[in-house]
């Protein structure tokens, strides 16, 4: 079975493409200066330029900046000032194997997190995250309590097929994802309708929130493209339930 595919432009630009069927649709919004989009059994929003390209600039340097030097900072596990940067590892089948990117996990005292087998407490708010927290929530009028952070160093670096759908989330999560640096593929499939599969190319300084009920029935990724060299990271925000305890 084809498919034919439909487009959404910015700016001259093709930055999402999706099957051309009737329950996929779009509209562009002046009052959020992005793109609300319907896809079955979900919702996403769309903002290309939800940050302006020096603000990422700022951003960015912000999120990876060192302590002073020290001869640590010469090692393999630098110190970073603002946020504190791991290379976890995940158990696959068994085996243990160093997560494909660095992660960080902040937020509020009681905001615990489990996914891929790691328990994650959070590391205390800081002011520049908390800056950035604020700002997304008045466009999404959501409110987080959390934040997990992903730096894709090059194109090696990967996100697997999966669901932010752990139970701390709570059945229908908002996620909103700030993405600054290098420009990357962002994939969704969906789990039962085999012809929904969605490509996004997600920019310097775009905000892309998911809602509805789509961590239940997508799935999204970031895939490997090997020949990208400069780094990318995400911020996404998330509400935790409180009190829920990891599995």
């Amino acid at each position: 079975m084809v498919i034919s595919m439909s487009y959404i432009f910015f700016k001259n630009k093709a930055i999402h493409n999706f099957p051309n069927l009737s329950n996929f649709s779009y509209t562009y919004s002046e009052k959020i200066n992005g793109f609300e989009i319907s896809i079955p059994d979900g919702e996403l929003i769309y903002i290309p330029n939800f940050l302006d390209e020096k603000n990422c600039e700022n951003l960015f340097l912000y999120l990876t900046e060192l302590h002073k030097k020290t001869e640590n900072n010469n090692s393999i596990n630098p110190h970073f000032k603002n946020i504190n940067w791991l290379q976890p590892k995940i158990k696959i089948f068994g085996k243990e194997y160093l997560t494909p990117r660095l992660t960080a996990w902040h937020g509020d005292e009681d905001a615990y997190y489990s996914y891929s087998g790691l328990e994650n407490i959070p590391n205390p708010w800081n002011s520049k995250l908390l800056e950035v927290k604020e700002k997304i929530e008045e466009i999404s009028f959501s409110n987080f309590n959390s934040v997990l952070l992903n730096w894709y160093r090059n194109g090696n670096d990967s996100m697997g097929l999966h669901s932010d759908n752990e139970k701390e989330l709570g059945r229908f999560p908002i996620i909103a994802s700030l993405s600054i640096g290098e420009e990357r593929d962002l994939i969704f499939k969906h789990n039962k309708l085999t012809h929904c599969k969605i490509k996004f190319k997600i920019s310097n300084g775009s905000l892309l929130i998911m809602k509805g009920s789509i961590q239940e029935f997508w799935k999204h990724a970031i895939p490997k493209q090997v020949k990208i060299q400069n780094p990318r990271i995400n911020l996404t925000f998330r509400k935790i339930e409180k009190n829920v305890k990891f599995r």
